[in-house]
This record gives structure tokens, C-alpha cells and sequence, in this order.
């Protein structure tokens, strides 16, 4: 068994092999906490969540770290313009993020570190990057001196020469493409003291700062949205190894959540919230839309691809439901995922070759239920289970199933009651063989968006 990941730093599929046998070491750039999440978010959270699981499921120890940035100048612009403190634009947002990674599934990391809780590790950083003669302070500021790195924008596969500017703080610079590891405090904004003067942690530098001390010098894995590939992840690079660190081993990247061909952004008012999201689909159907495509794949937000989406996994809701009927029992999930699924997971967490045996899975178990073959539907059940589960989608699982369920199973309560009774009335009609009106009630009905199916138990409805 080799699971194999793209690289970003290589440009190709490598195999993976862990820094220490057994364990797997994950940094994920997390939240800049100065708005509530869109669904473009929430996206990276997912796809490193099934990387996760993935891991778990081969075998591996997994740390997942995954940071949150609560200081930033977005974060003072906000909380000018409200009237509110910063720390509360951030915790309000932190608290936003932290339901809608829940709402979607997402395992709790086994750290989630924010990054004005690490000031320590970072003046750390600063002095030895100047002892080192990769940084300098200049009126109140420190910026990393980008030519003093070799290896800068490898990465990126850029040079030097053809880079703009930094966009940052310009007082005292040497070089415009130097960038702000340090900021000068200006009035009435949040400031640390430092032996450089008072001033707030520049983006990149808190990154580098808290991989080092959760991870250590070296570490597997770095993960994050393809838009921090430059300058967010550059940066960290040139001041972890400029520092002395290893760093990461892997580059991995996610692509984005697009609308009309754009990346999904607060900036150019395209976004979808989560919270206003799970309002309108169940949020297992929202978990599945936004992880089944490949993590390195775009998706085009549409409703119509939610829809498709919701219908995909009715499908395997409808047979997990009529399996379990069969077996009158609680089926658990197979000890191992079919050889085929595990393989696709293994090809750089290739999900959809991986989705498909499972619905390869379920049309064979569906087969088996029109037979009346318990064994095998049974069988299929359990290996259905076993690969959602590893994908964080298996319906049954607590998580999804249990008292959090609360407002859909209430809705399903309600709209159970309702169709049960529209269902009596057909039999009904039926008994007296009034077939018309019988086939009339059952077109309403499908018409509604509701399948019906006639057992020998009776009728049973499910979405279409």
C-alpha cells in the first residue's frame, strides 16, 4: 500500500512517505476570522478532512494542525467601522467557522493554535531570521530581505526580478519586494511588545512561527487554498528555512469554489454563506457537493449542481434505508473498504473514481433487494458504509445520525405524518379499485418530488 499526492513544490505525483513511520504530521492554513464563511471556505476544510481520514483509515497517527489568523489589517478595518473591539470581530467569525466546519462534518484538529497566542514564537523567529542576516528592522517594522534566500518563488516558479512590489508597509524598506514579517503600531490599533518597538504580527511570519512549535522542524505535509500558493506559503518557506527548518516535505492545494468563472470571495460579492446555506439543503448533502470533486478540481456553484448532488446521495440514502429494513438489524460497517475504492484514495485521494464503486455498490445491493438476496444486500450495505465512512458522508454514523440531527429529523417527523396519510387515502382508493384516483394521488405525489414504491409491507416514499 502507497498513497501517492500531488506536490505542489514538485510539480507531480509523488508517494508519499512519512518523515516518521506510522505518523502523519498535517499543517492547514486555517480562518482569517474577519467575516463569517462561505461555503469557498469551507471547501479546504473539507478536502483536508478527507485526507485526514484517509490516513486514519491506512493506518497512520495523524496531528492536524489548522491555525487561526485573529489579527490582521481586515480585522482592524472591521472593527473600526462597527465600533467594536478587534478580538470580537475575530472570536464572533472564529465561533462562525468552527459551526460550519461542525455543520459539514469536519473532525476537530487535534490543534487549532491562534496566531496572537504565539507572539512569543514569533519574536523568536524574527531574532534569529536577523542574527541570521535574512531580516531587518527598520522604524518599528521587520521585513525579511527576500534576496538573502536563495530559494525564494520556487514554489511559485517565479523570479525575483519579474515580482511587483510586496503590498505591505513600505517605511524603511531596502528592497520593495521585501515583505513585512513585523508591523509598527499605529494609534489605537492592537500591539505586542517586541525589542524592535510595539507593533502586530505580519500574516506569514505567524504561520511559520506556529508549524514550528507544533511540528517541529520538518513536518509532512502543507496544505491550503491555491490562492496562498504566492505570496502567503513563499513567504512561509523562506522564513522557516532561512530560520533552519526543513519545514514541509509536501505542498498540497485545493482548488476553489467558483461562481460565473470567479473565485468565490467577500471582495466581489459572489459569496454563499454556510449558515445561510444549511437553511436550505441538509448539510450531508452540502458535505457531499463540496467533497466529492476532486480537491485539486474548481467547482461552479449552481443550484442545479445541488440538486444533483442531493439526488446522487438520495440514492444512497434509499438503499442504506431499504437494506437496513432487510436486515431488521443494525449493520455495521465493513472492516475494509473494497479494494477498487481504496485504490482511487490512494491515487492522490482521487474521490470521485472512489465514488463511483460506491454507487457501483449500491446498484449492485439494489439488485439484490429486488431478489430478495438478504446475504448480499446485507453485505453491500456494510461495505457501503464503510466507504462513506471514510469519506465522512455514511448517513448512519452518529454524527449524522444522532440528536444533532435535530431539525431535519423534526422535518422528516412532519412530512412522514403528511404523505402517510395522502398514502392511506391511495390505498383506499385502491381497495374500492378506484385505480384513477390511486394513480392520480401517486402522480401528485411524484410530481412533489416523492417517490413512491409498493412493497410487499406497503408503500414506502422517499425523495426522487
Amino acid at each position: 500500500m502507497t498513497i501517492r499526492l500531488y506536490d505542489t513544490s514538485a510539480r507531480q505525483i509523488r508517494d508519499f512517505s512519512p518523515l516518521t513511520p506510522g505518523c502523519v504530521s498535517i499543517y492547514l492554513c486555517g480562518a482569517t476570522v474577519q467575516a463569517a464563511p462561505h461555503i469557498g471556505h469551507i471547501r479546504s476544510g473539507l478536502n483536508f478532512d478527507i485526507m485526514r481520514r484517509w490516513f486514519a483509515y491506512r493506518g497512520y497517527d495523524v496531528t492536524f494542525i489548522r491555525n487561526v489568523t485573529d489579527i490582521d489589517d481586515k480585522i482592524i478595518a472591521k472593527a473600526a467601522e462597527q465600533g467594536r473591539p478587534w478580538w470580537s470581530i475575530g472570536y464572533e467569525n472564529e465561533c462562525a467557522f468552527n459551526a460550519a466546519y461542525d455543520a459539514l462534518g469536519c473532525l476537530r484538529p487535534t490543534y487549532e493554535p491562534r496566531a496572537t497566542g504565539h507572539v512569543p514564537e514569533m519574536i523568536e523567529m524574527m531574532r534569529g531570521l536577523i542574527e541570521r542576516g535574512h531580516a531587518y528592522a527598520a522604524e518599528g517594522n521587520v521585513y525579511f530581505d527576500v534576496r538573502s534566500y536563495p530559494g525564494y518563488l520556487a514554489l511559485s516558479n517565479q523570479q525575483l526580478d519579474d515580482l511587483r512590489a510586496a503590498g505591505d508597509v513600505e517605511a524603511g524598506k531596502r528592497d520593495p519586494r521585501d515583505f513585512a514579517m513585523w508591523k509598527a503600531s499605529k494609534p489605537g490599533e492592537p500591539s505586542w511588545e517586541t525589542p524592535w518597538g510595539r507593533g502586530r504580527p505580519g500574516w506569514h511570519l505567524e504561520c511559520s512561527a506556529m508549524a514550528h512549535k507544533y511540528l517541529g522542524e520538518s513536518f509532512d505535509i502543507h496544505g491550503g487554498g491555491l490562492d496562498l500558493i504566492f505570496p502567503h506559503h513563499e513567504n512561509e518557506i523562506a522564513q522557516a528555512k532561512a530560520f533552519g527548518d526543513d519545514f514541509a516535505a509536501f505542498w498540497a492545494h485545493n482548488a476553489w469554489v467558483t461562481m460565473s468563472g470567479e473565485k468565490m470571495s467577500k471582495s466581489l460579492g459572489n459569496s454563499v454563506l454556510v449558515s445561510e446555506m444549511v437553511k436550505h439543503w441538509r448539510p450531508i448533502v452540502l458535505r457531499y457537493y463540496l467533497g466529492t470533486p476532486h480537491y485539486r478540481s474548481m467547482i461552479e456553484y449552481s443550484e442545479e449542481a445541488l440538486r444533483e448532488a442531493e439526488s446522487a446521495f438520495a440514492r444512497i440514502e434509499g438503499f442504506i434505508q431499504r437494506a437496513c429494513e432487510l436486515a431488521g438489524q443494525q449493520v455495521e460497517p465493513a472492516a475494509e473498504v473494497p479494494p477498487a475504492f481504496a485504490e482511487a484514495m490512494d491515487d492522490d485521494l482521487g474521490v470521485p473514481q472512489a465514488l463511483a464503486i460506491v454507487h457501483t455498490t449500491v446498484r449492485q445491493g439494489n439488485s439484490a433487494l429486488t431478489a430478495d438476496d438478504k446475504d448480499s444486500a446485507v453485505a453491500r450495505l456494510a461495505e457501503v458504509r464503510a466507504m462513506l465512512g471514510v469519506l465522512g458522508l455514511d448517513p448512519l454514523d452518529e454524527q449524522w445520525a444522532g440528536s444533532g440531527a435535530g431539525r431535519d429529523d423534526d422535518l422528516h417527523g412532519v412530512v412522514d405524518s403528511l404523505v402517510r396519510l395522502v398514502l392511506e387515502q391511495r390505498q383506499a382508493a385502491r381497495g374500492r379499485k378506484d385505480y384513477a384516483t390511486a394513480d392520480a394521488i401517486r402522480d401528485q405525489l411524484q410530481q412533489s418530488g416523492l417517490a413512491i414504491e409498493d412493497t410487499p409491507s406497503g408503500p414506502r416514499w422517499s425523495l426522487s
